[in-house]
């Protein structure tokens, strides 16, 4: 158990270490250069960066990067949780650090090449993060915060700050940049999706020999209802169950690597949950369950 684990934190700052190489790789040989602008707070650092070269001020996008990203994790730090908020923190760290040391060099003169690898670099940098169970700062935390207190969905907020953020880029640089960032932003999430998910929900089912030590676990693990359905393997003719659990895609890395701990040959299947009705508790109702429970 002891090995799994230190293999798991292993990957993940390696992950954290290569999105934050990526996304800074993104922004400095590709979006920077070519005045394509990236979504949330990346993409409101480049706006302000660009603003202040324009009035003959040399200010690197990382600095304004790091500065937006203090604030927001002591946030998320009280908000959201802390082990989601402290990798995601480091995540920002890193690439606002990166962006800084690595020179801005246009590597493609091409502005729609640099659109697209530039939002397909963006989007591998977000998409990672997201599937073990982190991001990478930024709007993601504040638009979980938002989601909170005001009722509407992540994805409505991003929207919205990406909607101001290609306007901006129009009135000020011109129109033909405000296209291009529009391009970049289709192409980051259409990556991201591939990698992770776009959707807020899923259902988990979990095929598994050992019903109770998976049950234990996922609740140890998660605050979540969990519908027990027996079943036989066609094949070999073995009785097992079904286990039916549905998540947000946040708590997604948390439920594979309960599965694994109990049960390395169980079968996990996702499917996309359009739409749920009944009682899907909040995570902030789910942290106040877990802190009664203890």
């Amino acid at each position: 158990m002891g090995n799994k684990r230190q293999r798991e934190l292993a990957k993940q700052l390696l992950i954290m270490v290569m999105s934050s190489v990526v996304s800074a790789i993104a922004l400095n040989e590709f979006l920077v250069p070519g005045k394509i602008f990236s979504a949330g707070i990346n993409g409101v650092s480049q706006i302000i960066a660009t603003v202040l070269e324009m009035t003959g001020m040399h200010v690197s996008t990382g600095w304004f990067i790091l500065l937006f990203n203090i604030p927001i994790g002591l946030l998320g730090w009280f908000k959201v949780g802390r082990r989601f908020t402290l990798y995601s923190i480091i995540v920002a760290i890193l690439t606002s650090v990166l962006t800084i040391v690595v020179p801005v060099h246009n590597i493609s003169n091409n502005p729609l090449l640099a659109a697209l690898f530039g939002g397909i670099l963006s989007g591998v940098s977000i998409g990672y993060p997201l599937k073990y169970g982190f991001s990478t700062g930024g709007m993601d935390i504040i638009a979980v915060v938002l989601e909170k207190t005001t009722g509407r969905t992540i994805g409505t907020l991003m929207m919205m700050i990406n909607f101001t953020i290609v306007v901006v880029a129009g009135f000020m640089f011109g129109w033909e940049s405000a296209l291009y960032t529009i391009i970049s932003i289709y192409a980051m999430s259409r990556v991201v999706d591939g990698i992770h998910t776009g959707h807020q929900k899923l259902t988990a089912f979990i095929v598994t020999s050992h019903k109770q030590t998976v049950v234990d676990e996922l609740n140890r693990t998660l605050i979540r209802g969990i519908t027990v359905l027996p079943s036989t393997g066609a094949y070999t003719g073995k009785e097992n169950n079904v286990l039916m659990v549905v998540i947000s895609r946040y708590e997604l890395y948390d439920l594979e690597q309960a599965v694994k701990e109990v049960d390395e040959h169980a079968f996990v299947n996702l499917v996309n949950t359009i739409d749920i009705e009944g009682n899907f508790i909040s995570q902030s109702e789910q942290r106040e369950a877990k802190q009664a429970q203890q």
